[in-house]
């Protein structure tokens, strides 16, 4: 095992860790505008939304979120990359800055990390984050030709080996395929971090975290989440959990039911409520970590955080 992974499996039998919350809920908080978005680069297209690029062109931004974080509690970071592929990046015309994006908030992850470890001498981690794409391996966007995709399994393996390498290069603990909405994604994923690995001659652990789309507790490719880890446990993630989707009070049983089945550790990060109806969430951070607090004392989580809508004050009060 790595340094890093010797550490964190000492730490998580010693502790439930504290993982970071949601970073677009922190970004939208500055008001920044197209001008902050783009900075000087030459790119066509509008870029407002972009969260990703803010790596590039407003890195103060991205290192002030990581260390807010970390100044809350939190023993894991992830880069700013949940959209750092060449396929979610094409709505941008970002394509060309896919290498150097997910590169360069690997460094500022690590360095935020760094800068909090000297501090006080306890090891961050960082996890590289690997969103699930714009497009979906298991189902065709076309009603009326269900055997059509966007994409195949090949092209989108590539594309997420692509970003696992620079996440890997920018100097990440490991490499976090999250929000799977379709279980194929997350094997294509799952495949591209460990091809990446071995090319890096490095040991780089997966982390991987399921999503629900409805009350059925299925993903969008209709597996469950015992499904979803059968599918992929092949792959040996150092972590295997559930984010996103619902709140803590409804993630419940489901991470109850995979820590019964899965023989690796369980990450959990759960968005603060449902929104309301302007898509803004209000859950507080005492009612988000009093939830999560059900959680802890059932006892089957090792590493807990927030998602969308959780901000540092809700790591704070986990």
């Amino acid at each position: 095992m790595t340094d890093a992974e010797t550490l964190f499996r000492q730490r998580a039998s010693q502790k439930v860790m504290i993982f970071d919350g949601g970073y677009g809920t922190s970004i939208q908080k500055y008001g920044l505008t197209e001008a902050d978005y783009r900075g000087d680069l030459p790119l066509e297209k509008d870029q407002k939304g972009n969260n990703d690029l803010l790596c590039l062109t407003r890195p103060d931004i991205v290192k002030a979120i990581h260390t807010a974080y970390l100044d809350n509690g939190a023993d894991m970071i992830e880069t700013n990359t949940f959209s750092g592929t060449r396929i979610a990046m094409a709505d941008y015309g970002c394509e060309h800055l896919v290498q150097e994006l997910n590169f360069t908030a690997a460094r500022l992850a690590r360095e935020c990390g760094d800068a909090a470890e000297a501090k006080d001498g306890v090891r961050r981690f960082v996890a590289g984050s690997i969103g699930p794409t714009n497009k979906t391996l298991s189902i065709s966007p076309k009603v009326n030709d269900p055997g059509f995709r966007e994409v195949d399994f090949d092209t989108l393996k590539e594309q997420y080996r692509e970003q696992c390498a620079a996440l890997i290069e920018g100097g990440v603990d490991f490499l976090l395929v999250e929000t799977c909405f379709d279980t194929l994604n997350a094997k294509a994923a799952g495949m591209a971090a460990k091809e990446a690995e071995a090319a890096s001659g490095r040991s780089v652990p997966l982390m991987m975290s399921f999503t629900i789309t409805d009350m059925s507790g299925r993903n969008l490719s209709g597996h469950t989440i015992a499904a979803f880890w059968y599918s992929l446990r092949h792959l040996k993630p150092l972590t295997i959990g559930v984010n996103c989707a619902f709140g803590a009070d409804k993630l419940r049983p489901y991470l109850s039911e995979l820590s019964k089945i899965a023989d690796t550790l369980i990450l959990a990060y759960p968005n603060a409520g449902l929104p309301n109806e302007l898509g803004q969430y209000d859950e507080l951070p005492e009612t988000t970590a009093n939830l999560i607090g059900e959680w802890i004392a059932e006892g089957p989580v090792n590493m807990v955080g927030g998602c969308r809508g959780t901000t540092p004050p809700h790591t704070g009060a986990i």
